[in-house]
Protein backbone atom coordinates (compact mmCIF):
# COMPACT_ATOMS: atom_id res chain seq x y z
CA UNK A 1 0.00 0.00 0.00
CA UNK A 2 1.18 3.37 -0.62
CA UNK A 3 0.63 6.17 1.52
CA UNK A 4 -1.30 9.26 -0.16
CA UNK A 5 -0.02 12.34 2.16
CA UNK A 6 -1.27 15.96 1.36
CA UNK A 7 0.23 18.89 3.25
CA UNK A 8 -2.05 22.35 3.21
CA UNK A 9 0.40 25.12 3.70
CA UNK A 10 -1.51 28.58 4.90
CA UNK A 11 0.47 31.67 5.04
CA UNK A 12 -2.39 33.71 6.86
CA UNK A 13 -5.19 31.70 8.50
CA UNK A 14 -7.45 34.51 8.72
CA UNK A 15 -7.37 36.15 5.20
CA UNK A 16 -6.54 32.17 3.42
CA UNK A 17 -8.45 32.12 -0.34
CA UNK A 18 -10.44 28.92 0.02
CA UNK A 19 -10.90 27.88 -3.05
CA UNK A 20 -7.42 28.52 -4.09
CA UNK A 21 -5.82 25.75 -1.37
CA UNK A 22 -8.95 23.84 -2.53
CA UNK A 23 -8.15 23.73 -5.68
CA UNK A 24 -4.48 22.81 -5.23
CA UNK A 25 -5.65 20.23 -2.58
CA UNK A 26 -8.39 18.64 -5.43
CA UNK A 27 -5.54 18.50 -7.48
CA UNK A 28 -2.59 16.51 -5.54
CA UNK A 29 -5.33 14.37 -4.46
CA UNK A 30 -6.78 12.62 -7.89
CA UNK A 31 -2.90 12.86 -9.65
CA UNK A 32 -1.99 10.49 -6.26
CA UNK A 33 -4.73 8.49 -7.07
CA UNK A 34 -2.88 7.15 -10.13
CA UNK A 35 0.16 5.44 -7.79
CA UNK A 36 -2.37 4.69 -4.84
CA UNK A 37 -2.88 0.60 -5.50
CA UNK A 38 -5.14 0.33 -2.64
CA UNK A 39 -6.69 3.50 -1.12
CA UNK A 40 -9.35 3.38 1.46
CA UNK A 41 -9.08 6.01 4.41
CA UNK A 42 -8.25 9.32 4.95
CA UNK A 43 -6.45 10.39 8.26
CA UNK A 44 -6.34 13.96 9.52
CA UNK A 45 -4.52 15.30 12.36
CA UNK A 46 -5.42 19.13 13.70
CA UNK A 47 -6.48 21.28 16.62
CA UNK A 48 -9.88 22.35 17.34
CA UNK A 49 -9.05 25.54 19.15
CA UNK A 50 -7.83 27.59 16.79
CA UNK A 51 -9.05 29.19 13.38
CA UNK A 52 -6.78 27.12 10.91
CA UNK A 53 -7.41 23.43 12.49
CA UNK A 54 -10.74 23.82 13.12
CA UNK A 55 -11.95 26.41 10.13
CA UNK A 56 -9.32 24.83 7.28
CA UNK A 57 -9.56 21.16 9.18
CA UNK A 58 -12.94 20.59 8.82
CA UNK A 59 -13.58 22.39 5.50
CA UNK A 60 -10.83 20.11 4.25
CA UNK A 61 -13.08 16.80 5.70
CA UNK A 62 -16.29 18.05 4.34
CA UNK A 63 -14.73 18.55 0.60
CA UNK A 64 -13.29 15.17 1.36
CA UNK A 65 -16.58 13.44 2.22
CA UNK A 66 -18.42 15.11 -0.30
CA UNK A 67 -15.74 13.74 -3.57
CA UNK A 68 -14.80 10.06 -1.24
CA UNK A 69 -18.20 9.14 0.83
CA UNK A 70 -17.39 5.58 0.91
CA UNK A 71 -13.49 6.46 2.41
CA UNK A 72 -12.80 6.20 5.78
CA UNK A 73 -12.01 9.64 7.62
CA UNK A 74 -10.13 9.17 10.68
CA UNK A 75 -9.13 12.16 12.75
CA UNK A 76 -6.73 13.12 15.68
CA UNK A 77 -8.37 15.63 17.12
CA UNK A 78 -6.68 18.43 19.74
CA UNK A 79 -9.58 19.93 21.84
CA UNK A 80 -9.41 22.75 23.88
CA UNK A 81 -8.24 21.99 27.59
CA UNK A 82 -10.65 22.70 30.82
CA UNK A 83 -7.88 25.05 32.23
CA UNK A 84 -5.08 25.91 29.50
CA UNK A 85 -6.44 28.28 26.77
CA UNK A 86 -4.68 29.88 23.78
CA UNK A 87 -7.14 31.38 22.62
CA UNK A 88 -10.32 33.22 24.00
CA UNK A 89 -12.62 32.39 20.56
CA UNK A 90 -11.98 28.34 21.93
CA UNK A 91 -15.45 27.54 22.96
CA UNK A 92 -17.00 28.66 19.14
CA UNK A 93 -13.83 26.81 17.07
CA UNK A 94 -14.67 23.82 19.20
CA UNK A 95 -18.41 23.65 18.83
CA UNK A 96 -18.27 24.61 15.22
CA UNK A 97 -15.81 22.09 14.36
CA UNK A 98 -17.85 19.39 16.67
CA UNK A 99 -20.99 20.23 14.33
CA UNK A 100 -19.02 19.52 11.48
CA UNK A 101 -17.46 16.19 12.94
CA UNK A 102 -20.27 14.82 13.90
CA UNK A 103 -21.46 14.80 10.45
CA UNK A 104 -18.08 13.79 8.74
CA UNK A 105 -15.95 11.75 10.70
CA UNK A 106 -16.43 7.77 10.68
CA UNK A 107 -14.14 7.77 14.08
CA UNK A 108 -12.42 10.64 16.22
CA UNK A 109 -9.50 10.36 18.81
CA UNK A 110 -9.91 13.10 21.06
CA UNK A 111 -6.88 14.15 22.85
CA UNK A 112 -5.99 18.00 25.06
CA UNK A 113 -2.73 19.38 25.62
CA UNK A 114 -3.87 19.33 29.37
CA UNK A 115 -3.75 15.70 29.57
CA UNK A 116 -0.68 15.51 28.03
CA UNK A 117 0.83 17.44 30.00
CA UNK A 118 -0.30 15.38 33.10
CA UNK A 119 1.01 12.58 32.15
CA UNK A 120 4.64 14.35 31.51
CA UNK A 121 4.37 15.49 34.97
CA UNK A 122 2.83 12.65 36.87
CA UNK A 123 4.38 9.64 34.81
CA UNK A 124 7.10 10.68 33.27
CA UNK A 125 8.44 13.39 35.61
CA UNK A 126 9.69 15.79 33.04
CA UNK A 127 9.65 19.35 35.16
CA UNK A 128 9.07 21.05 31.54
CA UNK A 129 7.66 18.77 29.14
CA UNK A 130 7.96 20.96 25.20
CA UNK A 131 5.66 20.29 22.11
CA UNK A 132 8.30 17.80 21.22
CA UNK A 133 7.25 15.59 24.23
CA UNK A 134 3.66 15.60 24.05
CA UNK A 135 3.71 14.83 20.12
CA UNK A 136 6.00 12.21 21.00
CA UNK A 137 3.04 10.28 23.37
CA UNK A 138 0.65 11.35 20.13
CA UNK A 139 2.85 9.85 17.53
CA UNK A 140 3.42 7.03 19.72
CA UNK A 141 -0.58 6.32 19.90
CA UNK A 142 -1.16 6.94 16.33
CA UNK A 143 1.11 4.93 15.54
CA UNK A 144 -0.32 1.67 17.52
CA UNK A 145 -3.89 2.53 15.86
CA UNK A 146 -2.42 1.71 12.21
CA UNK A 147 0.03 -0.56 12.97
CA UNK A 148 -2.11 -3.26 11.83
CA UNK A 149 -2.61 -1.83 8.16
CA UNK A 150 1.36 -1.47 7.84
CA UNK A 151 2.67 -4.91 9.43
CA UNK A 152 1.51 -8.43 9.96
CA UNK A 153 0.34 -10.05 12.81
CA UNK A 154 -1.52 -12.66 14.92
CA UNK A 155 -4.82 -11.16 15.06
CA UNK A 156 -4.50 -8.32 13.02
CA UNK A 157 -7.47 -5.44 12.52
CA UNK A 158 -8.31 -2.44 10.32
CA UNK A 159 -9.89 0.50 10.65
CA UNK A 160 -13.18 -0.35 9.36
CA UNK A 161 -13.41 -3.35 11.55
CA UNK A 162 -12.51 -1.00 14.68
CA UNK A 163 -15.32 1.29 13.34
CA UNK A 164 -17.94 -1.93 13.38
CA UNK A 165 -17.15 -2.86 16.80
CA UNK A 166 -16.06 0.15 18.51
CA UNK A 167 -19.42 2.36 17.49
CA UNK A 168 -22.59 1.03 18.22
CA UNK A 169 -24.87 4.61 17.57
CA UNK A 170 -23.37 6.59 14.05
CA UNK A 171 -22.73 9.69 16.27
CA UNK A 172 -21.07 8.32 19.25
CA UNK A 173 -17.94 7.91 17.28
CA UNK A 174 -15.23 9.97 19.84
CA UNK A 175 -12.68 8.04 21.16
CA UNK A 176 -11.03 8.04 24.50
CA UNK A 177 -6.86 6.59 23.65
CA UNK A 178 -3.92 5.64 25.49
CA UNK A 179 -0.59 4.02 25.22
CA UNK A 180 1.46 1.63 27.43
CA UNK A 181 4.15 1.76 27.65
CA UNK A 182 4.16 5.47 28.55
CA UNK A 183 7.86 6.57 27.53
CA UNK A 184 10.07 9.87 27.34
CA UNK A 185 11.91 10.70 24.07
CA UNK A 186 14.80 8.82 24.51
CA UNK A 187 14.04 6.73 27.13
CA UNK A 188 12.29 3.63 25.21
CA UNK A 189 15.67 1.26 24.99
CA UNK A 190 15.04 1.30 29.45
CA UNK A 191 11.48 0.27 29.12
CA UNK A 192 10.23 -3.65 29.47
CA UNK A 193 6.75 -4.36 30.56
CA UNK A 194 4.97 -7.27 30.42
CA UNK A 195 1.35 -7.42 28.92
CA UNK A 196 0.12 -7.95 32.53
CA UNK A 197 1.78 -4.59 32.88
CA UNK A 198 1.00 -3.37 29.82
CA UNK A 199 -2.60 -3.94 30.28
CA UNK A 200 -2.44 -2.04 33.83
CA UNK A 201 -1.13 0.72 32.50
CA UNK A 202 -3.23 1.31 29.50
CA UNK A 203 -6.25 1.26 31.36
CA UNK A 204 -5.65 3.49 34.06
CA UNK A 205 -7.62 6.52 33.77
CA UNK A 206 -4.75 9.19 34.77
CA UNK A 207 -3.25 8.13 31.45
CA UNK A 208 -5.96 8.92 28.81
CA UNK A 209 -4.84 11.44 26.56
CA UNK A 210 -8.16 13.75 26.98
CA UNK A 211 -9.49 15.47 30.37
CA UNK A 212 -12.28 12.98 30.70
CA UNK A 213 -12.27 10.31 33.37
CA UNK A 214 -13.67 7.17 32.65
CA UNK A 215 -14.71 6.44 36.14
CA UNK A 216 -17.07 8.90 35.83
CA UNK A 217 -18.76 7.00 32.96
CA UNK A 218 -18.86 3.23 30.83
CA UNK A 219 -17.66 1.31 28.28
CA UNK A 220 -19.95 0.76 25.54
CA UNK A 221 -16.90 -0.93 23.27
CA UNK A 222 -12.78 -0.61 23.28
CA UNK A 223 -10.49 -1.92 21.38
CA UNK A 224 -6.67 -3.25 22.63
CA UNK A 225 -3.75 -2.66 19.70
CA UNK A 226 -0.86 -5.09 20.94
CA UNK A 227 2.22 -4.91 19.25
CA UNK A 228 5.76 -7.53 19.84
CA UNK A 229 6.19 -11.07 20.29
CA UNK A 230 3.11 -12.17 22.60
CA UNK A 231 0.89 -15.23 23.53
CA UNK A 232 -2.38 -14.38 21.61
CA UNK A 233 -3.77 -16.68 24.86
CA UNK A 234 -2.49 -14.24 27.48
CA UNK A 235 -3.47 -11.01 25.76
CA UNK A 236 -7.21 -12.66 25.59
CA UNK A 237 -6.66 -13.46 29.21
CA UNK A 238 -6.17 -10.22 29.63
CA UNK A 239 -8.52 -8.48 28.54
CA UNK A 240 -10.90 -11.05 30.03
CA UNK A 241 -9.44 -10.26 33.47
CA UNK A 242 -9.86 -6.21 32.69
CA UNK A 243 -13.74 -6.66 32.23
CA UNK A 244 -14.52 -9.17 34.89
CA UNK A 245 -13.12 -7.12 38.02
CA UNK A 246 -13.74 -3.96 36.32
CA UNK A 247 -17.31 -5.13 35.34
CA UNK A 248 -19.59 -2.37 36.39
CA UNK A 249 -17.57 0.01 34.04
CA UNK A 250 -19.14 -1.65 31.39
CA UNK A 251 -22.13 -2.14 29.69
CA UNK A 252 -23.95 -5.14 30.47
CA UNK A 253 -26.51 -5.05 27.07
CA UNK A 254 -23.13 -5.21 24.68
CA UNK A 255 -21.32 -8.66 25.35
CA UNK A 256 -17.87 -8.97 24.75
CA UNK A 257 -17.65 -5.29 24.11
CA UNK A 258 -13.60 -5.65 24.34
CA UNK A 259 -11.91 -6.33 21.05
CA UNK A 260 -8.11 -7.07 20.88
CA UNK A 261 -5.35 -7.08 18.07
CA UNK A 262 -2.09 -8.88 18.01
CA UNK A 263 0.68 -6.87 15.39
CA UNK A 264 4.26 -9.21 15.53
CA UNK A 265 6.38 -5.67 14.93
CA UNK A 266 7.38 -4.05 18.04
CA UNK A 267 7.51 0.05 17.81
CA UNK A 268 11.63 1.12 17.47
CA UNK A 269 13.00 1.00 20.69
CA UNK A 270 10.40 -1.73 22.76
CA UNK A 271 9.87 -5.16 22.93
CA UNK A 272 5.86 -4.56 23.06
CA UNK A 273 3.04 -1.83 23.88
CA UNK A 274 -0.39 -1.75 23.61
CA UNK A 275 -2.56 1.14 22.54
CA UNK A 276 -6.18 1.81 23.80
CA UNK A 277 -9.42 2.88 21.95
CA UNK A 278 -12.45 3.22 23.84
CA UNK A 279 -15.86 4.42 23.55
CA UNK A 280 -16.81 5.41 27.13
CA UNK A 281 -19.88 7.92 28.08
CA UNK A 282 -17.81 10.27 30.26
CA UNK A 283 -16.39 11.71 27.00
CA UNK A 284 -19.59 14.05 27.03
CA UNK A 285 -17.86 15.70 30.34
CA UNK A 286 -15.66 17.13 27.59
CA UNK A 287 -18.22 18.24 25.09
CA UNK A 288 -20.89 19.74 28.21
CA UNK A 289 -17.56 21.74 29.58
CA UNK A 290 -17.32 23.36 26.06
CA UNK A 291 -21.04 23.47 25.25
CA UNK A 292 -21.31 25.79 28.77
CA UNK A 293 -17.97 27.81 27.47
CA UNK A 294 -20.03 28.37 24.43
CA UNK A 295 -23.50 29.10 25.62
CA UNK A 296 -22.16 31.73 27.86
CA UNK A 297 -20.37 33.78 25.33
CA UNK A 298 -22.83 33.08 22.57
CA UNK A 299 -25.77 34.67 25.03
CA UNK A 300 -23.94 37.84 25.16
CA UNK A 301 -23.43 37.66 21.45
CA UNK A 302 -19.28 38.32 22.53
CA UNK A 303 -17.03 38.12 20.04
CA UNK A 304 -19.39 37.38 16.97
CA UNK A 305 -18.90 40.07 14.83
CA UNK A 306 -15.52 38.32 14.00
CA UNK A 307 -17.45 35.78 12.21
CA UNK A 308 -20.05 37.30 11.13
CA UNK A 309 -17.48 39.97 9.46
CA UNK A 310 -15.95 36.68 7.43
CA UNK A 311 -19.59 35.77 6.31
CA UNK A 312 -20.64 33.21 8.54
CA UNK A 313 -24.30 33.97 9.89
CA UNK A 314 -25.35 33.45 13.66
CA UNK A 315 -28.06 30.68 12.89
CA UNK A 316 -24.72 28.69 11.71
CA UNK A 317 -23.76 28.96 15.77
CA UNK A 318 -27.16 27.99 16.88
CA UNK A 319 -27.35 25.13 14.62
CA UNK A 320 -23.87 23.77 15.92
CA UNK A 321 -24.56 24.55 20.02
CA UNK A 322 -27.98 22.61 19.22
CA UNK A 323 -25.92 19.68 17.92
CA UNK A 324 -23.57 19.59 20.64
CA UNK A 325 -26.31 19.84 23.42
CA UNK A 326 -28.00 17.04 21.41
CA UNK A 327 -24.37 15.19 21.55
CA UNK A 328 -24.36 15.07 25.47
CA UNK A 329 -27.76 14.04 25.69
CA UNK A 330 -27.32 10.44 23.61
CA UNK A 331 -24.76 9.99 26.23
CA UNK A 332 -26.51 11.08 29.34
CA UNK A 333 -29.66 9.32 27.62
CA UNK A 334 -27.17 6.10 27.87
CA UNK A 335 -25.87 6.70 30.98
CA UNK A 336 -29.04 7.58 32.53
CA UNK A 337 -30.45 3.96 31.18
CA UNK A 338 -27.78 2.02 32.93
CA UNK A 339 -28.18 3.89 36.36
CA UNK A 340 -31.66 2.42 36.39
CA UNK A 341 -30.95 -0.42 34.96
CA UNK A 342 -28.69 -1.08 37.95
CA UNK A 343 -30.69 0.12 40.67
CA UNK A 344 -33.34 -2.58 39.49
CA UNK A 345 -30.96 -5.18 39.57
Amino acid sequence: MVPLRVTVCVADAEHVCHDIVLLDFEMVVHDSFFYVISFYRFQVCHSLGGGTGSGMGTLLISKIREEYPDRMMLTFSVFPSPKVSDTVVEPYNATLSVHQLVENADECMVLDNEALYDICFRTLKLSTPSFGDLNHLISATMSGVTCCLRFPGQLNSDLRKLAVNLIPFPRLHFFMVGFAPLTSRGSQHYISLSVPELTQQMWDAKNMMCAADPRHGRYLTASAMFRGKMSTKEVDEQMLNVQNKNSSYFVEWIPNNVKSSVCDIPPTGLKMSSTFVGNSTSIQEMFRRVSEQFTAMFRRKAFLHWYTGEGMDEMEFTEAESNMNDLVAEYQQISGCHRRRGRRV
